[in-house]
């Protein structure tokens, strides 16, 4: 009887990627190819990625660099040197992906747009990620995460109790467009197996948070720009000792919870008797239930809401939730040995095991990639010397192929 597979098959176990991607989106996206199984060749200029100086620095890291290049290999190479753009050239013929975060245009100067590489590469999956796309007026304008929060009007619905718009605390804009543009490849990928063909995808931070706040853009066409609660109450509270979150959709929610309260009567007011009469005065029902909240400690009500079925959670900071006995349940985090700063917790992905392999540092596989290509040792020192490519610090020297020395 045949023996089981001990390693699973990973849906793109033997795909390669060639990723020349900064920053925090594109990064994203090609991790979680690595997470299931491509071989991720992540093409860094020779300073590194601007992502490794996003944020505090931890030794050649930071954590948002930690955090979307687990399971990539770093070669750090100086496009503008005319014979290391002929060797990325040649990798771009053979890639299944070619993952781009430039600014719209500037690809095309290196001879290694969707059109070019198509030529050679039809079936080449082409994820192409920027602000604001690739065409219209504002294509060419920079942009960060807290310019996308704005324009999109995200931060319109994330307003301070003086009605100020807030911008969320991390870059969520990069992340979902990361996801988005995973998302597309895959769905790029399967329709090349089955049909056969490659594809162009252009993917911006713009179309991304858009898509998903569609339902919120819908809701503020049909209600003449009211948005609200879709219920109330719900949301943060302050209690005696720290701030618990609730959430009561239906009509008996409501009533429990003000039982819960020892506030009955809330329920019995007329102002406050179904869900759109409570959306109608949320500002007086939250200044009532603030006061009530108040009186005891938030673990204390939490456990007392539960009890009752009233949807509740105790507001964490990261610290407390890595310790919630939930969490290690779940397994939803894995221990990384980052090489230099010991143990990084890590979020799994849903559906996939961990890339528990550290993120590199720069250039730490320039060498061994360049050898692999067919580069001897000689010409990859000569390339060192010039400029041209960087090696990392802990690269060895290795045994090459091809001709000469």
């Amino acid at each position: 009887m045949a023996m089981p597979e001990t390693t699973p098959k990973l849906a793109l176990s033997g795909f390669s990627v060639l990723d020349f991607t900064q920053g925090v989106a594109g990064p994203h996206a090609t991790q979680l190819m690595a997470q299931y199984g491509a071989e991720v060749t992540k093409i860094e200029p020779i300073e590194g990625d601007w992502c490794r100086t996003l944020g505090r620095q931890h030794g050649a890291f930071t954590a948002h660099y930690i955090a979307f290049n687990r399971g990539k290999a770093s070669v750090a190479l100086n496009l503008k040197d005319p014979e290391i753009l002929d060797m990325v050239r040649e990798r771009a013929r053979t890639a299944d992906v070619i993952a781009e975060s430039f600014r719209p245009g500037v690809i095309e100067r290196f001879g290694l747009d969707y059109e070019t590489v198509a030529r050679d590469n039809p079936d080449v999956v082409y994820l192409s990620l920027s602000g604001f796309g690739q065409s219209g007026p504002y294509r060419d304008q920079p942009v960060t995460d807290a310019v996308i929060q704005a324009f999109s009007g995200w931060m319109s619905i994330n307003r301070s109790r003086e009605g100020i718009p807030q911008r969320v605390g991390m870059v969520a804009m990069d992340v979902m467009t990361g996801l988005y543009g995973f998302q597309s490849v895959m769905a790029a990928l399967m329709r090349r197996e089955r049909f056969g063909g490659g594809q162009w995808i252009d993917c911006s931070m713009m179309q991304s948070a858009l898509a998903f706040q569609a339902a919120k853009i819908i809701e503020y066409q049909l209600q003449g720009g009211q948005l609200g609660n879709l219920y109330a109450p719900v949301g943060a509270f302050e209690t005696a000792d720290g701030i618990i979150n609730i959430t009561t959709m239906r009509d008996d929610h409501f009533r429990t919870l003000c039982t819960v309260l020892g506030r009955p009567a809330l329920a019995e007011d007329p102002r406050f008797a179904t869900r759109h009469d409570r959306i109608a005065h949320e500002p007086a029902l939250e200044a009532l239930l603030r006061q009530a909240f108040r009186a005891k400690p938030a673990r204390e009500w939490a456990d007392r809401l539960t009890a009752a079925g009233v949807m509740n959670a105790v507001v964490l900071d990261y610290g407390e939730m890595l310790v919630d006995p939930q969490v290690a349940a779940a397994q939803a985090f894995a221990a990384l040995e980052q090489p230099g700063l010991g143990t990084v917790p890590v979020a799994g992905i849903p559906g996939a095991a961990p890339i528990v392999t550290p993120s590199p540092e720069v250039g730490a596989e320039t060498r061994a990639s360049l050898a692999a290509w067919g580069v001897p040792e000689a010409a990859i020192r000569q390339m060192a010397a010039r400029g041209a490519v960087r090696l990392g610090d802990a690269d060895a020297p290795v045994t090459t192929r091809g001709t000469g020395t």
